[in-house]
């Protein structure tokens, strides 16, 4: 028997040829694939019979958005536009590949997280994508924490990769290699990341415009961003979620203290709490600079409490001083970028990327850092490089010496 999904009515455009078969939930054809939508009235009589489509086309129909999506994103457009987007009149035969997988690398992971974030309780069949983009990202972090905060770290400072996104992941790394410090279960990891990457979807598009905007946020802003988290909660209700954990985590991710169920659950949501609040700290607004890592990850544990101290410590021991992207200027007077956490917080392997007299260099340097010679001097901040660092390159420097 076909498995069939809400049609959403709202994003289908009026006069234009339907991709797909629409259906009723007991399986009786309303529309065929190619039939028109023809008015409002049309649209309330379709409503009103549930109508449904198979989860095939469903999948096909979403890849297809998400295309439009991003191309629309590249181009610049208006992130409300982007977000109001109607649901495209041809699915292209390449949407029809088979299942849900998320492949590539974290800024592929951040890119369909993105698309899925801007269209809410709009979104095409999201439980199946948002699954992959949980596994694809533990599965990235597994196989390489240190070049996974490298990644994020370097994409954090770029507004133009869309901040929601960029620091959802982000947050869930630093929440599941805390987990990891602290020998959590691993089914806590896991919801751990899923709570990351969904846990502002209440205000995904409000979040990307205050990170360009160059004002404080207005009074309508103010409240909205109050209300994100439950406003948040009911549209993951709306999108299928029924993990009671997840949704209590969503909820009380900004005021864990007034959680009054389950001491895990509350664990978790601190957890997800303080990586919220020190990942936002070290990203750039355009109303302020970002915090450098090693202030932010100082404050963090300074402000402990008896309830979140252990908390705090293991992050700190997680992330290090100056994390994986980030910038330090060393004892010989280079400027380098942080490759890899090494043994200590305080002494990362690094790479050279600037002289001393302040030239950019033609070949990276590979720089351990607990060298008397090579200590770190000082945190940089990251608006202040004014070179591109490359990933490529990084990667082959650590291969050659066993970072």
């Amino acid at each position: 028997m076909a498995s069939y999904v809400p049609v959403p009515l709202e994003r289908v455009q009026l006069g234009k040829p339907l991709p797909v078969d629409i259906w009723s939930p007991s399986g009786r054809l309303l529309l065929r694939r190619q039939q028109i939508l023809q008015s409002e009235a049309h649209r309330d009589m379709l409503r009103s019979h549930q109508a449904c489509m198979t989860e095939t086309d469903a999948q096909a129909w979403q890849r297809s958005l998400e295309r439009q999506m991003r191309a629309l994103y590249n181009e610049g457009a208006d992130i409300s536009q982007i977000a109001q987007l109607m649901l495209p009149w041809v699915i292209e035969e390449e949407d029809y590949s088979p299942g849900h997988e998320v492949n590539g690398g974290w800024l592929d992971v951040q890119d369909v997280l993105r698309g899925l974030l801007y269209q809410g309780e709009l979104a095409v069949s999201p439980l199946p994508r948002l699954q992959a983009l949980e596994d694809r990202a533990l599965t990235l972090l597994k196989d390489d924490p240190d070049a996974s905060l490298f990644v994020l770290f370097q994409a954090l400072p770029d507004l133009s990769l869309g901040y929601c996104a960029s620091h959802a992941l982000l947050v869930g790394l630093v929440a599941v290699l805390t987990a990891d410090k602290l020998a959590l279960p691993h089914q806590e990891r896991a919801t751990l990341m899923r709570a990351a990457l969904v846990m502002n979807i209440g205000m995904a598009r409000l979040q990307d415009n205050l990170a360009r905007q160059k004002t404080s946020p207005n009074p309508i802003q103010r409240q909205d961003i109050n209300d994100h988290a439950s406003l948040g909660v009911q549209m993951l209700k709306t999108l299928g979620v029924q993990d009671s954990t997840l949704l209590d985590i969503v909820q009380g991710h900004h005021s864990p203290d007034q959680f009054q169920g389950d001491h895990s659950t509350q664990r978790l949501m601190r957890l997800l709490h303080l990586a919220d609040t020190l990942t936002a700290k070290m990203a750039p607004r355009k109303v302020r600079k970002a915090m450098l890592p090693l202030a932010a990850t100082k404050m963090l544990v300074l402000q402990s409490s008896p309830d979140t101290a252990a908390l705090r410590q293991a992050m700190a021991a997680a992330l290090g001083f100056y994390p994986p992207g980030s910038y330090v200027q060393l004892a010989n007077g280079e400027t380098a970028v942080v490759i890899a956490r090494g043994p200590k917080v305080k002494s990362p392997h690094a790479a050279s990327i600037i002289s001393a007299s302040g030239m950019p260099v033609s070949t990276y340097g590979y720089r351990d850092t607990s060298k008397p010679d090579l200590t770190v001097k000082t945190a940089v901040a990251a608006h202040t490089v004014q070179i591109k660092v490359s990933a490529e390159r990084i990667k082959r420097l650590r291969q050659s010496h066993g970072v």
